[in-house]
């Protein structure tokens, strides 16, 4: 296999919440970047040196851009000059809760016109098994006129940001690689071993590719059977809370996993149903990712019927605080809170939101801006959902000034009010304070 000249050069496909920190990776280990991306408005972004990724700062971007090693385009004119061509476009689901391939398809079909001998060719995108060896690598072939394996390599790394998480750096979480064939692999560890810390090498793409859906399919699982038992801790007058804590205290055989209003993000929500639409191809399906689907998707209308049951006059106006899915993210995704503000608005709720992180959503084409978070919006309201625990969120003022309160968070933990349901606690009696005539 015949090496292209520019030898420590990446171009990267896709510089989202993935591509973009994995960019300013490669530049600070001296690679040179040329980035891709088909969205104008983040081209425009990037060149005048602001990130739109929360996990990588300005200055850091500024930084990468400096250095004049990298280069954000929204063409691909580059991609026979570099090295290696990193794949990071989205994989969402369709309508129909099958895997969407068309950004990838698309991206694939533009890099194998382009393909030169020598290159290597990595998959990041979460998928399902099979995706490189049965969607990549035909189309690179078709587009190309080469051999993969031959004339060129291809390998799959997936992706493990936790967007959000200021514990683990992006290349201090251990990187997953495997490769069409050994020397594939080969091409792929060294590129890698360059980046981040430790690399981990498995036998094959489908290997990888499972490795991710099977991390995701776990939390998937875990979250959603602690949201089960939250319900049943409401019914039973039992702090789940607190019982997690005791529990976790085991030094072996148990890991904590935590209630809340649902799975959101792009990983959690939608990777398992990439496996279990693969499992129908062999005449089989998982239980465990039914029913743990099926109970997340069903966790807005619980919390909508556990609030009305409260509220003697009816839940008419409501305010959700954190829209994002997760703490300290500006990221919507599959978020539990626009599934509970779609929600609402069918039942004729009265919404408003506030989101440090997230400036304006839309929901079935209708904009909806963030709201100052005032007393007199706190006191109108009949119900503040607590949806995401940012940090600096006004706690005290929401509890102090807000009617009834929904905790899907654990927030107010060990804070006294009558007012406070919090998800799981078991303090499922609570009654509505200073209740309108």
């Amino acid at each position: 296999m015949n090496r292209v000249q520019n030898r420590r050069s990446v171009q990267i496909v896709g510089l989202g919440y993935v591509g973009l920190p994995l960019a300013v990776l490669f530049v600070e280990q001296g690679f040179v970047v040329t980035g891709v991306e088909v969205d104008e408005k983040k081209i425009k972004l990037l060149e005048e040196g602001k990130s739109y990724v929360k996990d990588l700062t300005d200055e850091e971007l500024q930084a990468a851009l400096a250095s004049e090693r990298f280069r954000p385009s929204s063409r691909y004119d580059d991609s026979a000059r570099a090295e290696t061509i990193i794949l990071c476009v989205p994989t969402p689901l369709s309508d129909r809760a099958t895997p969407d391939m068309s950004y990838l398809h698309a991206a694939v079909t533009e890099i194998g016109r382009r393909l030169r001998p020598g290159q290597l060719v990595v998959l990041e995108s979460s998928t399902y098994p099979g995706t490189t060896s049965e969607e990549v690598v035909p189309i690179l072939e078709k587009e190309s006129g080469l051999k993969a394996g031959q004339d060129f390599a291809v390998g799959y790394s997936p992706e493990r940001i936790d967007p959000g998480n200021t514990k683990y750096k992006v290349r201090d979480i251990p990187k997953v690689v495997s490769g069409l064939t050994p020397t594939c692999l080969q091409r792929t560890e060294a590129l890698y071993a360059q980046t981040f810390g430790q690399t981990v090498p498995v036998s094959s793409p489908e290997v990888a590719e499972m490795t991710k859906l099977l991390e995701n399919t776990y939390r998937l699982i875990n979250i959603s059977f602690m949201n089960e038992m939250a319900m049943l801790c409401d019914a039973m007058g039992i702090d789940l809370w607190e019982a997690i804590d005791a529990a976790k205290t085991k030094s072996f055989g148990y890991a904590a996993f935590y209630p809340g209003p649902g799975i959101g993000g792009h990983c959690i929500p939608v990777d398992p149903l990439y496996l279990q639409w693969k499992a129908c191809e062999f005449g089989m399906k998982s239980s465990f990712i039914e029913l743990a689907e099926k109970l997340n998707r069903n966790m807005a209308d619980y919390l909508i019927r556990k609030v009305q049951e409260r509220l003697t006059g009816g839940l008419r106006e409501a305010v959700i605080y954190g829209v994002a899915y997760k703490k300290d993210v500006g990221d919507v995704r599959e978020s539990a809170a626009i599934q509970l503000i779609g929600r609402l608005l069918d039942e004729g709720v009265r919404v408003a939101y506030h989101d440090p992180n997230v400036p304006t959503i839309r929901i079935r084409n209708r904009q909806i801006d963030s709201t100052q978070l005032s007393d007199e919006l706190l006191n109108k309201a009949d119900c503040v959902f607590i949806m995401a625990d940012h940090t600096g969120m006004p706690l005290r003022k929401i509890v102090s000034e807000a009617r009834f309160i929904v905790d899907t968070r654990n927030a107010t933990s060990g804070m006294e009010g009558r007012h406070i349901y919090r998800f799981g606690s078991g303090n499922v009696g609570l009654v509505r304070k200073n209740p309108l005539s």
